[in-house]
């Protein structure tokens, strides 16, 4: 087998791949430029990068031997997952990597910006010696709010409670059960959470819903005084809000690892005397970049050794046969599981799959996992897998269960999730028709026979006249063009449903007009 490394990763993680006990022939050509790598990637069985190379359709077109592409490192936004998958490609990488390190380095922030460190410690260098400018203040007894408590909040919340701390957080999407392990106390909404914290941290994946969670509103209600640390992703905070509340006195200091468009020398959180920033550095150091080289190198050992793979981003597990077979089921699956988290948010407590008809005598163990995949990818983006999607949902304190039935009265194959909360229970159902067709036939009762696109929008409404031309009015207006609209109910006069697949995506503003509608109940754009 031939391995080439195109991105450093640690001696460690070489050294793994050499003496993994296989004939392994490591080829180390950091930097390579583009012409050339497509010229010699046909000759090598895997491939090991980072960030900058480009994995995308002109790669493969040429990497004809190609058995794995391992990314040492969290995200695959380099990688083209459906040219990898299409090819049988397995697409490894390290999302467990650099937990702690992202852990210690958000705690090392919190208490350099509270103590005044890096600005006591330039003083004093320019042979200054007056301590009257910087006065902290301590973490005993103080209340940080963690926003996500995943991986690494967890971690940092176990760590603060060591200092003395009261710790609450904010996470929709985690049961209650996870909160009391970690002795957390859960706060229902964002906003309660930043007008009860002295410190906040936030720790949740860069998505639509987080992207700038925390603003100018958010920063109206806080306490005067407090002081933030952001060592997730750049912008989650929104910076431009950040450098306004600190100019007000809102925020006494803050601790930034990371910012939008980064490399990013010119925001202007850099001209704030009370921010520490450090230019990302919340995975860098020796024992995680040692972690991501060895995990990467056992990653691809194990799938060249055509073994489970427990970091896989696509599908490993299945023979070529088998994948063909299940390919549209996999897609009706992520369909389905997309739903939920995109019209509800109560925390779940049990997933429950059900197969009826000639899909029953199928491998669907793989279909559910698409299902759980769907579930958690609109919250959590690269962090869920194939292969970690079910560890996903145990970690959450989510069960779920299997069932199959081998005759169907209404289709010959069907797909139906029910996912239970405390309040409700939330149901859809999907089948097949043909080799490939997926159909979403019902959704919370309401039956359909629609076709999944990209966008959708989904309303919930009033039964009476008038309530579909509205909708199409202001759809209209706002030059978005409705494929096709379906529209069901059960009961004459109560609620019913829409279903409309449009051709491009809608803007929060025609969301919000729509919303205004007498009739309305809801209005959810959701993304296939």
């Amino acid at each position: 087998m031939k391995v080439l490394v195109t991105e450093k990763i640690a001696e460690k993680g070489i050294e793994a791949l050499k003496n993994s006990g296989m004939e392994i022939d490591v080829d180390i050509q950091l930097s390579v430029d583009r012409e050339r790598l497509l010229d010699i990637i046909k000759n090598y069985d895997a491939i090991v990068v980072r960030s900058v190379t480009k994995i995308d359709e002109e790669f493969y077109q040429h990497a004809t031997n190609l058995k794995v592409v391992g990314r040492a490192g969290n995200g695959v936004d380099n990688i083209n997952m459906e040219g990898a998958t299409n090819r049988g490609i397995i697409v490894v990488n390290t999302p467990e990597a650099n937990t702690v390190s992202a852990a210690e380095h958000t705690i090392g922030l919190l208490i350099a910006s509270c103590r005044n460190i890096p600005q006591a410690n330039s003083f004093i260098k320019n042979r200054n010696w007056d301590r009257s400018g910087f006065k902290g203040t301590e973490l005993q007894g103080k209340t940080l709010g963690i926003v996500g408590l995943g991986r690494i909040g967890s971690l940092v919340a176990t760590r603060m409670q060591a200092f003395g701390m009261r710790v609450i957080a904010y996470d929709p999407y985690i049961t209650d059960e996870r909160f009391s392990k970690f002795s957390v106390e859960k706060i229902k909404k964002l906003g309660d959470l930043v007008k009860k914290s002295d410190f906040i941290s936030v720790h949740t994946p860069k998505t639509e819903e987080t992207f700038g969670m925390i603003g100018e509103e958010e920063f109206k209600t806080a306490k005067k005084g407090v002081r933030v640390v952001n060592c997730a992703r750049g912008g989650i905070i929104d910076e431009d809000a950040l450098v306004k509340a600190i100019r007000e006195g809102i925020v006494a200091s803050a601790g930034i690892d990371v910012l939008v468009n980064e490399p990013n020398t010119t925001s202007p959180l850099l001209d704030l005397d009370n921010v520490i920033i450090t230019p990302h550095l919340g995975a860098d150091t020796v024992e995680a970049q040692n972690n991501v080289g060895v995990t990467i190198a056992q990653e691809v050992i194990s799938a060249l050794k055509g073994g489970m793979v427990p970091n896989a981003v696509n599908l490993p597990t299945l023979q070529h046969q088998e994948l063909e077979a299940l390919k549209s089921y996999l897609q009706l699956g992520e369909v389905l599981g997309k739903l939920y988290h995109q019209l509800e948010k109560k925390p779940i407590e049990k997933i429950e799959v059900i197969y009826s008809g000639t899909v029953a005598d199928m491998e669907t163990s793989a279909v559910t996992l698409a299902i759980l995949k769907g579930v958690f990818e609109p919250i959590l983006k690269e962090r869920v897998n194939y292969v970690n999607a079910r560890l996903t949902a145990k970690n959450r304190g989510i069960s779920v269960v299997e069932s199959k039935q081998t005759v169907n009265g209404d289709y010959m194959n069907k797909v139906r999730i029910n996912i239970i909360t405390k309040e409700k229970t939330f149901t859809a159902a999907g089948t097949i028709f043909g080799k490939k067709d997926a159909r979403i036939v019902e959704v919370n009762g309401f039956e359909f026979d629609a076709t999944p696109t990209p966008y959708v929008l989904v309303a919930n409404n009033t039964d009476k006249p008038g309530m579909i031309g509205q909708i199409g009015t202001l759809l209209g207006a706002s030059k978005v063009n409705i494929a096709t609209m379906q529209v069901s109910r059960n009961v004459k006069g109560q609620e019913a449903m829409m279903f409309l697949t449009v051709d491009s995506e809608v803007d929060k503003e025609t969301l919000n007009m729509i919303g205004n509608v007498e009739g309305i109940l809801k209005i959810n754009l959701v993304k296939l």
